[in-house]
C-alpha cells in the first residue's frame, strides 16, 4: 500500500529544476514545473540513468546518460507513449512536497 512521504522543501526545487529522492526503497524523480511538483521513477527506461538529474525544460526531462525525454507530467516517452515511467502524486503542505509512494 502506498504511504505519502515527505520528500522535500518547496524551496529545496526550483521551477523548472529536478531533485533524485530515496523513498520507500525507490529512486524517484521530482520536477518543479512551473511551480506544480511532478514525481516519477526515478530510474529511466532504458538502461538506469538517473533522470532526477537530468536537465528539464518546460515539462520534458532528458536523461543525462543516453538522451531519453520523458513528460514529467504524464511520464510517458516523447517518442512512443509505450515507454511510460511511473507516475507517483504529489502534493503539497504546509511548504513540503510530499509524494505518494
Amino acid at each position: 500500500m502506498a504511504d505519502w512521504h515527505k520528500v522535500a522543501a518547496v524551496t529545496d526545487v526550483p521551477v523548472g529544476t529536478g531533485k533524485e529522492i530515496a523513498v520507500n526503497g525507490r529512486l524517484v524523480a521530482l520536477f518543479n514545473v512551473d511551480g506544480e511538483f511532478n514525481a516519477i521513477d526515478g530510474i529511466c527506461a532504458h538502461q538506469g540513468g538517473p533522470l532526477g538529474k537530468g536537465n528539464l525544460i518546460g515539462k520534458v526531462v532528458t536523461c543525462p546518460w543516453h538522451g531519453w525525454q520523458f513528460d514529467v507530467t504524464a511520464g510517458t516517452h516523447c517518442l512512443t507513449s509505450r515507454i511510460c515511467q511511473a507516475v507517483f502524486e504529489s502534493k503539497i503542505e504546509d511548504g513540503n512536497v510530499y509524494v505518494k509512494v
